[in-house]
């Protein structure tokens, strides 16, 4: 494949994605190789990871709640490379109101979407505040800022993702370390293929036209739109942006009456 280095580039750069596996991740990293970054994928589905492996990918079996090992995988890359782009993607969905989320379901939510995003934040800002800076995204969600029925814990976890973001885009200024996030609201991925054949068996398409509406602008957004946004807010185009989040909600978080 060839490689365009123009406008967006990050030629010469190492991108580390959590949950690059699949779905808007793997997007992510997708449009990052194709921008010229080697790209290191950490998700915990090693038969997909490793179907996308190349000279300028890697993957490394790692659940993101395990401090240890997120430690060890940033320790091991830090040893031959820098890490100049941290993207915070894996995460986890969850529905259910106050009353139906039990002790576990709570658990289950904090353990990846906060203390996973946590655990990368820790074991990378270190690195990059000795390589002189980098760029850290992270994946939030509409969720964190608009009330959405049935999604108590999954909102939760994305209003503590976009603290962190802003937390660590002030405490790290004078290191160069730019930190922002990304908020979208429903993005078509195999994730809600497989949540509408579960949860409404028969009725498929029309439950996916449903959920497409609830966008003012009446579509789901792509994964590769996702990406586009996490590829310029990554890039030095980029420089003079941190400590924000951005919707991308087809309008959702502002046009719905």
């Amino acid at each position: 494949m060839e490689v365009s280095l123009t406008q967006f580039s990050l030629a010469g750069k190492h991108a580390i994605v959590t949950g690059g596996s699949s779905g808007i991740g793997k997007s992510i990293a997708q449009l990052f190789f194709e921008n010229g970054a080697h790209v290191h994928i950490l998700d915990v589905d090693e038969g997909q990871g490793e179907s996308i492996v190349n000279e300028n990918v890697s993957f490394y079996q790692c659940d993101v709640t395990d401090q240890s090992k997120v430690n060890s995988i940033f320790q091991s890359i830090a040893k031959d490379h820098s890490i100049d782009v941290l993207v915070n993607n894996a995460g986890i969905a969850h529905v259910g109101n106050v009353e139906t989320t039990t002790e576990a379901d709570l658990d289950r939510i904090y353990a990846v979407n906060v203390k996973g995003v946590y655990n990368c934040l820790h074991a990378c800002v270190p690195i990059m505040k000795s390589n002189g800076g980098g760029v850290i995204l992270n994946m939030a969600s509409v969720a964190a800022s608009v009330g959405l029925p049935d999604r108590f814990a999954y909102s939760m976890s994305k209003g503590a993702v976009v603290s962190m973001t802003i937390s660590v885009a002030k405490d790290y200024l004078a290191d160069n370390i730019r930190c922002n996030s990304i908020s979208p609201a429903r993005v078509h991925t195999p994730f809600v293929d497989g949540f509408i054949a579960e949860n409404y068996p028969g009725k498929e398409k029309e439950m996916f036209e449903n959920l497409s509406k609830t966008q003012p602008i009446g579509r789901m957004g792509k994964p590769e739109e996702i990406a586009a946004l996490a590829l310029f807010l990554c890039s030095d185009e980029a420089s003079f942006i941190t400590g924000v989040d951005y919707p991308i909600d087809g309008g959702f978080t502002t046009l719905n009456s």
